[in-house]
């Protein structure tokens, strides 16, 4: 193997760590779910309504649609339990990136506030998705993908074909 190819694997490395959905548009739009907690936080916590503001306004159109397709997620997902399931993600994914501001203490809004200028900065919403995938927002603690549920049904059929 030459040394370029490598260096190219190795350099790929990160970003399939960090992937944890098999689909692309899944990911992508977990991915801008998680800049959009992470802008919500940082303008709560950091005074910057304005510019949150700015970045809802601007984006508006994109967000709604990440929004109709991390409903559209959890629907497919969880079925009933499918508003349930999405306001714990949430919840969870707005906890954990409160927490991670916490850990920095008084460094998180001078460290974290550059963010906005850089969303701000994006030349049109297309730029959106990408920004947000290198951004890598979503933390560790905060499931994505998770394996479908199985439901108590399937799982008696399951176990009854087993014995056959």
């Amino acid at each position: 193997m030459s040394a370029v190819a490598a260096l190219t694997m190795l350099s790929a490395q990160p970003v399939l760590a960090a992937r944890q959905c098999t689909s692309l548009a899944d990911q992508s739009a977990f991915e801008v779910q998680a800049l959009r907690s992470e802008l919500m936080v940082l303008a709560t916590g950091c005074h910057t309504d304005e510019q949150y503001n700015a970045f809802i306004r601007r984006f508006q159109a994109d967000l709604q649609g990440n929004e109709k397709s991390i409903n559209a997620y959890f629907q497919h997902r969880y079925g009933r339990a499918a508003q349930t399931e999405h306001d714990r993600f949430v919840t969870d994914l707005a906890n954990a990136i409160s927490r991670q501001g916490s850990d920095l203490g008084g460094d998180f809004c001078p460290r974290n506030g550059m963010i906005f200028n850089e969303v701000l900065a994006l030349e049109n919403a297309s730029e959106l998705a990408d920004f947000a995938a290198g951004k890598d927002l979503v933390p560790a603690s905060v499931d994505i993908c998770t394996p479908m549920p199985s439901s108590a049904a399937t799982t008696r059929k399951a176990a009854a074909a087993q014995k056959r």
